[in-house]
């Protein structure tokens, strides 16, 4: 296998910023073809409910039961699931699960109010979701890890009820992925998937209950349907492919560098693996560890298309200039792997996830660090954050004004409202002016 070259771009060339665009530009759910196979399956789940659901899980996922009891797992299916595994499997779930609680235990953020002069009580309510749904892939695409990412979130939250659907096409169940929602608390589990379980789950049906929230990831269909159901319900985002952007001081061994860009580029032809440094040595460096290490990879052929059509070595002439090219792709995840990551990270305003130092890979946050890895794609950074325990928890404003405060306050309404012409607004807040 000849390793690819990768793509050069210098951050000094007059064509920067032209080529920097091209090299980012995807195009996220739009296959027209999709859409419209999409809305016929949402149409028919909201109409015909299980019916429906029923007949699309047979088409695509090879399943026939004769009722969606036969397509619900039990508390006692997803227990099974984690006492089968083996100690080491579920050593490692076991503190994985521990570490992704304990982090998200310290998003929580109270209810608050405060109380004027005069009397008067403002503040904030916060209050949970009462039903989320998480989408799982299934077969042999299973990712227990997301399933820890996005229930115990929603647990530590305190979501009322989490309803997960995953397939389980020609019946293949993947025993990691119900063992973590045991361990993660899922409340209900329905083996179907694609757009007709995103139905479901936002319009409601006989046997799967409406949620108000549809989180995780799953293939172009399912984005598709999320995007479609948005406003009906929530959803967490609409990802792009995974992305890995890495700034190295040129003292990091290349082998590590080449496989931490490796790591994503595993997944998915279109994800997009970058490496900035300042040295342009250690850029062919870390080129010769990828025609060294891309022949020993199980998934080579997916890692050489992401290398090949999206990934790129940027030169730049200082690590500060480097953090400003980074702010302008604003990635997914971001390593710093240099000698002091902590002085840079002031100068580092867009980024999902950041990994400070050489020792910090990017795929001990994807399993097991705690922070959450569901994170904003595509260069959503710039408005986007991690998933957490605040996306499942609503917050509503508290008002309750004294006599005095209302009296008070009431007059700047009045003269506001009669500047908007809006008298019925006016008169209601002078109603309650006193004399």
């Amino acid at each position: 296998m000849n390793a690819p070259v990768i793509r050069r771009l210098n951050a000094a060339d007059a064509s920067f910023a032209q080529e920097l665009d091209a090299l980012l530009a995807w195009e996220s759910v739009s296959d027209p073809g999709v859409q419209s196979r999409v809305e016929e399956i949402l149409s028919a789940v909201k109409a015909r409910g299980d019916d429906a659901v029923l007949e699309f899980t047979a088409r695509f996922d090879r399943l026939e039961p004769s009722s969606m009891a036969g397509l619900e797992l039990s508390q006692s299916d997803m227990q099974s699931a984690l006492d089968s595994l083996p100690k080491v499997q579920r050593d490692a779930l076991e503190t994985a699960a521990a570490r992704v609680r304990r982090y998200h235990e310290r998003q929580v953020q109270p209810s608050w109010s405060y109380e004027e002069d005069d009397g008067t009580l403002l503040g904030q309510q916060v209050t949970a979701m009462d039903r989320v749904g998480l989408y799982v892939p299934g077969g042999k695409a299973a990712y227990p890890s997301s399933v820890l990412m996005n229930a115990i979130p929603a647990k530590v939250a305190g979501v009322g009820e989490i309803i997960m659907v995953v397939p389980t096409p020609g019946g293949e169940r993947n025993q990691l992925v119900l063992a973590a929602a045991a361990l993660a608390g899922v409340d209900r589990v329905f083996t179907i998937g694609g757009a007709q379980a995103v139905a479901a789950l936002a319009y409601g049906t006989a046997s799967v209950p409406k949620v108000d929230k549809i989180v995780g990831p799953g293939n172009i269909y399912v984005a598709t349907a999320k995007r479609a159901v948005y406003g009906t319900v929530g959803i967490d985002m609409i990802a792009g492919p995974s992305e890995i952007l890495v700034i190295c001081d040129g003292q990091t061994d290349p082998d590590w560098i080449a496989m931490d860009l490796f790591s994503q580029a595993e997944h998915d032809e279109q994800a997009q693996p970058i490496l900035i440094s300042q040295d342009a040595a250690f850029l062919e460096q870390v080129q010769q560890s990828i025609a060294k290490l891309l022949p020993t990879m199980e998934r080579k052929d997916i890692i050489q298309t992401s290398l090949q059509d999206r990934a790129a070595f940027i030169l730049v002439d200082s690590l500060e200039q480097a953090c400003e090219v980074s702010n302008r792709i604003a990635p997914e995840h971001l390593e710093l792997s240099v000698e002091d990551p902590q002085a840079l990270l002031s100068q580092i305003r867009h980024a999902g996830a950041i990994f400070m130092g050489r020792y910090t890979a990017e795929a001990l946050g994807d399993y097991c660090a705690g922070p959450n890895h569901v994170l904003p794609t595509s260069g959503t950074a710039r408005f986007s954050s991690p998933l957490g325990v605040y996306d499942f928890q609503k917050r509503s404003s508290l008002i309750m004004f004294s006599e005095d405060g209302a009296s008070e306050v009431g007059k700047v309404a009045s003269v506001l409202a009669r500047g908007e012409y809006l008298t019925a607004h006016a008169r209601s807040a002078e109603y309650r002016i006193k004399d």
